[in-house]
């Protein structure tokens, strides 16, 4: 039987504002509506930053604390998972929200090119962001940028610093890091499966333009995938996306196409190894 696909919500990020499209979710309400709204069409992980009232990025783990309660309400049984990103904060910051103890969190284990910077990852960091996610029982979403990455969340693993089996998503597309290339694509597939069993789940993002393509080799291959307005403010050349909802239903029709039902919730918790809502 073929297994239900996790589709994953990346509401915001650091960049997009309203000037690039007015739909794009800034203050802890509009986050929530646009989340709620996600989730009704099929969204079972929300990827969530939070920003400051003027737009720019933030780490303030009291927004964070607001989303999360929000979501909760809205969207029963919803994954929620915070960024530790570099765009967001700095150094320890990174990880003030850990705490809440939300399901799961990003986690970049090495540095790489990005477009007109280098996203710093430096070993002592990573090690502090994984052994918080430990403490606090948060799973991990490795947040793969490069073939590097895949082997050290296997080391990680190995070595027990990562307490359960890493859950990685391929980032394809950002500039001056990995292109998209279906070859390197179904490599990557394979050394996930290699290191990690042939039954892993594992995701993949494609960032602007690419983020269908990404959509549509994953769920093809048997994996899951993440979209949303962070990483692609645009249905097609021509227009832009009017909610994350528009994003999270086309990737849903991709599902459809490939004879993939979208998993509900309690099925992408489990496919996941995650612990149960609380009552």
């Amino acid at each position: 039987m073929t297994k239900p696909c996790i589709i994953c919500v990346a509401i915001t990020g650091s960049l997009p504002k309203k000037a690039n499209n007015p739909a794009v979710p800034i203050t802890v309400s509009e986050q929530v509506e646009s989340t709620h709204e996600a989730f009704e069409v099929g969204a079972t992980i929300m990827h969530a930053h939070v920003r400051n009232d003027d737009e720019t990025p933030s780490s303030d783990p009291e927004k964070f604390a607001r989303l999360k309660e929000g979501v909760e309400k809205h969207c029963p049984g919803m994954i929620i998972q915070f960024s530790t990103g570099g765009r967001s904060g700095t150094g320890q910051a990174r990880g003030g929200m850990l705490p809440l103890r939300p399901d799961m969190a990003s986690l970049s284990v090495g540095s790489n090119n990005f477009p007109t910077r280098v996203y710093e990852n430096p070993p002592a960091l990573v090690d502090w962001l994984a052994s918080k996610m430990v403490e606090h029982d948060v799973k991990p979403e490795i947040e793969a940028f490069d073939l590097s990455h895949i082997f050290q969340a296997a080391k990680l693993h190995a070595e027990g610093r990562i307490a359960a089996t890493p859950y990685v998503q391929f980032v394809m597309g950002v500039q001056n890091a990995m292109p998209v290339d279906g070859v390197v694509f179904d490599f990557y597939v394979k050394t996930v499966r290699r290191l990690f069993g042939e039954d892993v789940p594992w995701c993949a993002a494609g960032i602007g333009r690419h983020q269908m393509t990404l959509n549509q080799w994953a769920i093809a291959a048997g994996g899951h995938v993440r979209t949303g307005l962070e990483d692609n403010v645009r249905l097609d050349r021509d227009r832009l996306a009017p909610s994350n909802a528009a994003l999270v239903r086309r990737a849903a029709d991709i599902c459809a196409a490939n004879n993939r039902s979208v998993a509900t919730p309690a099925e992408a918790r489990q496919l996941l190894g995650l612990r149960p809502v609380a009552a």
